[in-house]
């Protein structure tokens, strides 16, 4: 990341996603006692969020080995704490585990008792038992994101002076980032769902002269790119923007991202960036030199010839 200003040069704007990561894990168990984990997806009214649910086992197991829950009837409950339970009030036609989730507090108690009980997403590549504050990026404001807008992870405040002293403009935007995975097929073949964005105005002029001037804008991540691509949709909106191969930008050049297995619904995304003969001739270096993949892995630098 050290030869990062290397790449960039004045007149260049980054475009950053400053959503705090959430602890979007709870556990709790359902009417019969049956063990169930929630995993928070989007919040959708004060007291209403759209979740996935997960049968027994954590995040030891991989997500698609988990088995499903049983069946959440709506207005079933799901006890999480003493004074704390969500009830559901529908599914998804996607997926039985999709669900609308009412929880019984709101407001200040409601974030409290997340932020008691909630842990961060995490999966089975990892050893050790992810802690809420290593999943946060130096710039991350509101808790809107479920999982880490992981591109951003490795900028520290010591390469972004760097940048900005060589001439390049740095401005925020929020998006929330949803789940990479959740190991119901046809959830993950739908993946991303809609998630809630907001451009801040000083951000958009940003882009405006950027472009105007000959610079190139360059987006922190594919959920930046989502954003700024959907910005005509309002500063703040929900997106269903898929991005992927014929996909034409209007507004993001470059992109600075993580390294993800061919496989995986995030490699489908950098279609949208290069075609598919040079993305796999990329794809297969990384693999040679072995590259880390997902969030806590290697970046990579796409920027237009």
């Amino acid at each position: 990341m050290e030869h990062l200003p290397d790449h960039l040069r004045s007149g260049d704007l980054l475009v950053v996603n400053d959503a705090a990561t959430l602890p979007a894990s709870l556990r709790g168990r359902d009417g019969k006692n049956n063990q169930v984990e929630i995993r928070l997806m989007a919040q959708l009214d004060e007291r209403v969020w759209q979740a996935v649910a997960l049968g027994a086992g954590d995040w030891r197991t991989p997500t698609e080995n988990r088995p499903a829950p049983p069946r959440l009837r709506k207005d079933e409950e799901i006890q999480i704490a003493a004074n704390f339970r969500a009830r559901v009030r529908g599914e998804d036609r996607l997926s039985g585990r999709l669900l609308d989730l009412e929880f019984n507090l709101s407001g200040e108690e409601l974030w409290r008792n997340l932020y008691q009980y909630g842990k961060p997403v995490q999966y089975s590549y990892l050893d050790d038992e992810l802690k809420l504050w290593s999943a946060q990026n130096i710039y991350s404001s509101r808790p809107w994101a479920v999982e880490m807008p992981s591109a951003g992870h490795a900028l520290s405040w010591r390469l972004l002076l760097k940048l900005i002293r060589k001439g390049v403009q740095i401005v925020p935007l929020t998006h929330g980032a949803g789940l990479s995975s959740t190991g119901d097929i046809n959830i993950d073949r739908a993946l991303p769902l809609a998630e809630k964005f907001e451009i801040p105005p000083i951000t958009m002029e940003a882009v405006r002269r950027t472009r105007a001037s000959g610079g190139r804008v360059i987006a922190v991540g594919t959920s930046v790119v989502r954003a700024l691509e959907s910005a005509s949709l309002g500063p703040g909106r929900f997106t269903s923007l898929k991005l992927g191969p014929g996909y034409e930008r209007k507004t993001v050049d470059g992109l600075l991202t993580g390294t993800h297995d061919v496989s995986e619904s995030h490699y489908q995304l950098l279609r949208a960036f290069l075609p598919e003969n040079i993305l796999a001739g990329v794809s297969r270096h990384l693999e040679e030199q072995d590259y880390l993949t997902h969030e806590f892995g290697d970046l990579c630098l796409i920027l237009p010839v």
